[in-house]
């Protein structure tokens, strides 16, 4: 217990450094952006005194260390500030904006793992056969092409061709489940391609590695098939790696989601970022882009607890 709880710790000491450390880059990277918001917000033409009016409005005319203090402490209050361009909280914005990036996030993760982890197995199974060939074949396509592009063919084939699905947009979760899933299938793909060719590849190298082992091959030597040995045995084992790799391909899909949704016109957390960052609404592109960051921390650190837990050979280990 005393090293289970020695161990928390210091991953719970990390995990506060690492979004401290978060914190203050984003604010820095953000804060020196070139230009005025307030000059942005009123337009080239506006009155010199208006600009310094809404600067003072805005907290513009403060320090950058006492506006980082201010933000940081909202933050820790529940309080994400108050958006430039569009004068609400920013919190108000996010809930309708997460109901489309989470969902279309785990439905790309979905996919991820059925197919990722499904081509690792079979090309574990059939090493340097068909089943191997083509999976990792298909792994290397998936990696060579862009998810942006690769969006913009499902587009033309599934929306334009086969009038299967629609080409863009969002209902809203209103119109129905149907309607609104079959809005995300397309970018879910598109998300899912790279990193499911990624998954196959670890997999399988983490499976083919496991299966060498000593215990395996004692496995193999009182009569246990080749794939039960790999199913039963190597699976769990090589699933440290895989878990670790799944978390973090989770975060990138939630924080990938800036292009993707900008193509297929979804208005998710990434086109409104990308939306935040024309219009300088600089309180709503730290906000969101710390809470991005802040995600891929949280779930790293999720999945290095679950990989101790997963694999008991970790849990002597600091």
């Amino acid at each position: 217990m005393k090293r289970v709880g020695s161990f928390l710790a210091q991953r719970l000491a990390g995990l506060v450094a690492a979004l401290a450390a978060a914190s203050v880059l984003i604010f820095v990277a953000v804060e020196v952006l070139p230009g005025d918001p307030a000059r942005a917000m009123l337009g080239i033409a506006a009155e010199p005194s208006a600009v310094a009016a809404l600067q003072r409005e805005l907290g513009l005319d403060q320090p950058a260390a006492a506006r980082y203090v201010r933000w940081v402490g909202g933050m820790l209050a529940g309080d994400l500030g108050q958006s430039w361009a569009y004068r609400v909280p920013v919190a108000e914005l996010l809930g309708p904006r997460l109901a489309v990036t989470l969902p279309l996030a785990l439905l790309a993760m979905a996919l991820t793992v059925a197919v990722g982890l499904g081509l690792g197995v079979i090309a574990a199974l059939h090493p340097r056969r068909f089943g191997d060939v083509a999976a990792m074949t298909f792994a290397q396509a998936g990696m060579a092409i862009p998810n942006f592009w690769l969006g913009l063919l499902l587009i033309l084939l599934f929306a334009v061709h086969l009038d299967w699905l629609p080409a863009g947009g969002f209902p809203g979760w209103q119109a129905g489940t149907g309607p609104a899933l079959a809005a995300l299938v397309l970018p879910a793909l598109s998300l899912a391609a790279v990193q499911s060719a990624i998954l196959a590849r670890v997999s399988r190298a983490a499976l083919l590695d496991v299966a060498r082992d000593d215990f395996v091959r004692t496995a193999r030597a009182k009569g246990l098939g080749h794939r039960r040995a790999i199913v039963r045995h190597a699976l769990r084992n090589a699933l440290v790696p895989i878990t670790a790799l799944m978390g973090l391909q989770f975060a990138y899909l939630v924080a990938g989601t800036v292009i993707i949704e900008n193509v297929f016109f979804l208005p998710g957390l990434g086109r409104f970022v990308f939306q935040a960052i024309a219009n300088r609404d600089l309180i709503v592109v730290e906000s969101v882009v710390f809470l991005l960051a802040a995600l891929v921390i949280v779930v790293t650190f999720i999945t290095d607890v679950a990989a101790r837990a997963i694999d008991p050979r970790l849990r002597g280990r600091q």
